[in-house]
């Protein structure tokens, strides 16, 4: 961290959630994180935090200032990953009106929807960026095959195309930021709006997490930010094409994913 970031806003404002050493207990060092490698200690600058504090301190943070302060705590090492949902929209138009050298990037399944590539590009030429794509290597045809309506229960998805891939996009990254809401659904009722992500050895934020479809869609209009259509098509939530259809009017956001099946998350956030 650079003297400049010490003697920042952050210490002035409220006591700087970076500072606080603790203890790190030697089962830390020895637990796995699921993935085949031991699991990570939380470190910022090289020093291991107290996570817990930290997630509390951003906690009472706007999303504005979450993602202001994790620009400058994280700098190069921030990475945005981008659905093309509305929040993501939001997200971006944020970060770019604070940093514009912010990295974003999306994991492409190749089973996106077109108004989704669509979207891509129109916040692409709005802010003037180049996403970063990360893909695994499909097989011939595999789009082909959807639309063929040969898709079954063998075809896999989420495992491969979306957390392995993951783990690539994340790298070089210190910290991730996602659009995930806690009205979303019952499985992120309790998400935080940042905290170390035992899944990816990383720092995560989440800084719209309190946010309501109102506050989205009122942000959205005041700033006239490009945003996928499918949400006015009737998809709260998008992701691939297999495994997204419209929600019953009794299901939250999510219930139109993975529909008839158990699952309700592909693995990236649950």
């Amino acid at each position: 961290m650079s003297e400049s970031v010490v003697g920042s806003r952050w210490s002035l404002d409220r006591p700087r959630p970076l500072h606080e050493d603790f203890e790190v207990l030697s089962s830390r060092r020895h637990n796995g994180n699921g993935n085949g490698r031991p699991r990570a200690i939380p470190m910022i600058d090289g020093r291991a935090v107290d996570a817990q504090r930290i997630s509390a301190e951003v906690e009472d943070m706007g999303a504005e200032e979450a993602i202001a302060w994790a620009i400058e705590t994280f700098g190069s090492g921030l990475g945005f990953a981008v659905s093309f949902q509305k929040t993501s929209s939001v997200i971006m138009d944020i970060a770019h009106r604070l940093d514009s050298g912010m990295r974003f990037f999306y994991l492409d399944t190749e089973l996106l929807f077109p108004e989704t590539y669509a979207t891509r590009d129109a916040l692409a030429d709005r802010y003037g960026i180049e996403f970063e794509r990360f893909a695994q290597v499909n097989p011939p045809g595999l789009r082909e095959r959807w639309e063929a309506n040969l898709w079954g229960e063998s075809d896999e998805c989420c495992a491969s195309r979306k957390v392995e891939v993951m783990h690539r996009a994340l790298e070089d990254a210190e910290c991730w930021v996602s659009g995930i809401r806690r009205v979303d659904s019952k499985t992120r009722a309790g998400a935080a709006k940042f905290g170390w992500d035992v899944r990816f050895d990383r720092w995560k934020l989440n800084p719209v997490a309190d946010w309501s479809d109102q506050q989205i869609w009122d942000y959205i209009e005041e700033n006239d930010v490009p945003y996928n259509p499918l949400h006015d098509q009737g998809y709260p939530s998008i992701g691939c094409m297999p495994c997204t259809s419209k929600p019953t009017e009794e299901g939250d956001a999510r219930s139109g994913r993975w529909a008839g099946s158990a699952r309700s998350e592909c693995g990236l956030n649950g």
